[in-house]
């Protein structure tokens, strides 16, 4: 069963091929069995789910199953759960039993899907390989000394080793697209507003945005479908209406028009990725689409843009863990000081603390317009860039990370890992959305080929995404370590 594709896995439900239990149960085992040597889950919710899954049953058996119902996926720690623990990755909220459903999870319920638990993750998503995590790091099943990339590395793993069909991610600066290359998987950050943020724990809040990893663009368009549109507890969320992902796939590319970022193909990109990617993009050529250089020319500005940005906003959205309210909570304080101070210093870890303490900087007097104000002026410049670019071409390609998965502990310097995001944070600064499909692999790690487009072409993405994986096999590749432990 784990061999199939979330939509194969539909339609042989559909069949009767097996039930939602069996398949559930299927699951289950082989988390159990396998989730040790990689440690992508925090929590497993296996009464719940298999409480899911005869639900799921029943309502087939009544006639009035969804194209989902039945499906098992797992979801990033940072949608809230209903009385299940919510943690984000942190100490902060390693005792935090969400009260309330996240809307992405409202939604996934309501189509009948059923959710097999929590997944590991980089605390507060603020990481690129999912070594900050309070639970430990996850590895890359295609190599266990590797990372899976961050900070939705724990979903990414999860469905390249076969635990689950899909899950959930969030992308802040990178962190579907890029873990999703470094597992040789499928993944979906939408346009900012696509998606509801409520009930997702807010790292950077004009930046954050809720998607869909999985084996294909198929699998990704379904699940779209069903996460997103508008909500009125979230007021960000935008009010536009939903296509159907599905029906615009095998849609011709002939007349499609590629641009590749000039930026996206210099200093710094591995010899071997950037073969791959122009390989895959020599795919498209044969399927009629034409290419194009083009150029974003404020892209060299998008990290230090964005390392102003997202501390801020994490600055002030992690004021809330004080100590008071909930989370961790220090012992026997002396004072309201030392209650802040100890439980600050307990429940984060060192990544957290220093983008706290880097954003609580930024917001301070005397510097606020000398670097936020800044920064926001240099965002509106680069969305103009992408803007000006699609006049011109329909979509942008290039590589979703400069280098393949890279060895766990290799990284020791935090710029060194914030340069990961070289080529997916621009996308976060501009709200345009990105996926990230295999296109092969450097040794037997795998690469991300990157698809951008204009506001809301979901569907545009999902089509040219699909069209690639019909005329190649490489999201078909399974690492050994999905066999060893079938």
């Amino acid at each position: 069963m784990y061999e199939k594709t979330l939509t194969q896995l539909a339609v042989a439900l559909k069949k009767g091929e097996f039930s939602s239990r069996e398949l559930t149960t299927h699951y289950l085992q082989r988390i159990e069995k396998a989730d040790s040597k990689l440690n992508s889950f925090i929590s497993v919710t296996a009464e719940q789910a298999l409480a899911q899954a005869d639900a799921a049953d029943s309502t087939r058996a009544a006639g009035k199953a969804g194209a989902l119902t039945g499906i098992p996926l797992a979801l990033k720690d940072i949608f809230c759960t209903r009385d299940v623990k919510t943690s984000c990755g942190s100490k902060m909220l390693d005792n935090f039993i969400a009260p309330y459903n996240a809307t992405v999870v409202e939604k996934l319920n309501a189509a009948g899907t059923v959710s097999v638990g929590k997944t590991n993750m980089d605390e507060f998503a603020m990481g690129s390989s999912n070594e900050n995590s309070f639970y430990g790091p996850v590895k890359n099943p295609w190599d266990l000394s590797a990372v899976p990339g961050g900070s939705s590395g724990g979903s990414a793993a999860a469905v390249a080793a076969g635990l689950v069909p899909a899950a959930m991610g969030t992308d802040t600066g990178g962190s579907i697209r890029q873990p999703a290359a470094f597992c040789g998987i499928t993944g979906l950050k939408p346009t900012y507003g696509r998606v509801s943020r409520y009930g997702i724990i807010a790292y950077a809040s004009s930046l954050d945005q809720a998607g869909p990893m999985a084996r294909s663009a198929e699998d990704c368009a379904h699940l779209l479908g069903v996460i997103a549109g508008h909500d009125g507890r979230d007021s960000t969320s935008v009010a536009r209406g939903v296509p159907d992902y599905v029906e615009g796939l095998n849609a011709p590319l002939s007349g499609l028009k590629i641009g590749l970022p000039k930026e996206y193909f210099g200093d710094g990109l591995d010899p071997a990725v950037e073969k791959a990617v122009r390989e895959a993009v020599s795919v498209y050529e044969s399927l009629g689409a034409t290419v194009r250089e083009v150029s974003l020319p404020h892209t060299h500005y998008a990290i230090p843009a964005y390392y102003v940005i997202a501390p801020a906003e994490a600055s002030s959205n992690l004021s809330r863990y004080d100590g008071v309210r909930f989370g961790h909570r220090c012992e026997n304080p002396s004072d309201l000081i030392d209650l802040y101070t100890r439980s600050r210093a307990e429940g984060f870890g060192e990544e957290v603390k220093r983008r706290i303490l880097i954003g609580t900087h930024t917001l301070s007097e005397g510097f606020f317009d000398a670097y936020y104000t800044k920064a926001q002026k240099v965002r509106r410049l680069i969305r103009q860039d992408f803007l000006d670019a699609f006049q011109d071409v329909d979509v942008l390609m290039g590589p979703a990370s400069p280098t393949p998965a890279f060895d766990l502990g290799a990284k020791k310097d935090p710029v060194s890992m914030y340069l990961q995001d070289i080529y997916t944070i621009a996308v976060n600064l501009a709200g345009i959305p990105g996926i990230s499909v295999p296109a092969g692999f450097v040794g037997k790690r795998p690469v991300g080929l990157q698809i951008l487009g204009t506001h809301f072409a979901e569907a545009q993405l999902l089509n040219v995404a699909h069209q690639f994986q019909q005329a190649t096999d490489w999201h078909l590749q399974r690492p050994a370590f999905a066999e060893e432990n079938a």
